[in-house]
């Protein structure tokens, strides 16, 4: 299982666990967001294209639904030996397996999160402030997803962008893998990563991508 390196302060890795790296491309699936393509075709062009971590975050999807959805999404991603995480739902994380659960800020608190899943699942959470992002970290997460950084419809309801001033605020207190999200393409990555990011979580520019491989091929070069 892919465990997040610490960063260069310190190492945050939690006693027992095997330290390795998690991917710098985190994919977020929405199936309203597809331009109506399949969201199981989506993801199997990213996943093959490179892409080996996804949270499948279909908030709207009532519990047999999403088993469905998640049992049919889980294999193409797995196939490429990839990550999956199940935004909010820890009860279907550990009954089908996946690696961990992707948490609000509002949600189930983490401490508790982390005693039902152990330190063998991974647990990322969304935070949007400096202050949200230095309680997860205190509070165990494995990693972190700060944003809106800049301006994106689906991020409204968070209020204004965060903009990179916070991002690298954040990143300058905190030993964990910050992802950020929130308006991003491939022309932000190199500002993102001078930021100090980890890397960066994207839902939209990818898929609504018109070719869904040369987007992830975008963002995976901008990246390494």
């Amino acid at each position: 299982m892919l465990r997040p390196v610490a960063r260069s302060k310190a190492c945050c890795n939690k006693p027992g666990m095997p330290a390795s790296s998690l991917p710098r491309l985190y994919l977020l699936t929405d199936r309203h967001n597809t331009s109506q393509r399949p969201i199981s075709s989506i993801i199997s062009q990213a996943v093959d294209a490179g892409i080996r971590l996804v949270q499948i975050r279909e908030k709207d999807l009532d519990t047999q639904p999403l088993i469905d959805l998640v049992q049919n999404l889980m294999p193409l991603i797995k196939q490429h030996q990839g990550t999956v995480l199940l935004n909010d739902r820890i009860d279907l994380a550990m009954a089908l397996d996946a690696d961990g659960v992707h948490l609000r800020s509002d949600s189930l608190p983490l401490p508790l999160a982390r005693r039902l899943l152990g330190h063998e699942k991974l647990i990322g959470i969304s935070t949007h402030s400096v202050e949200e992002a230095r309680k997860a970290e205190g509070d165990g997460a494995d990693f972190i997803v700060l944003g809106p950084i800049f301006e994106t419809p689906s991020k409204r309801m968070y209020g204004p962008p965060l903009g990179l001033h916070t991002l690298e605020a954040a990143c300058r207190t905190s030993r964990l893998p910050i992802f950020a999200i929130g308006g991003l393409n491939p022309t932000h990555v190199p500002s993102v990563l001078a930021s100090g990011a980890y890397g960066v979580a994207v839902i939209s520019a990818i898929l609504q991508a018109p070719s869904i491989v040369q987007s992830t091929n975008e963002f995976l070069s901008q990246l390494s």
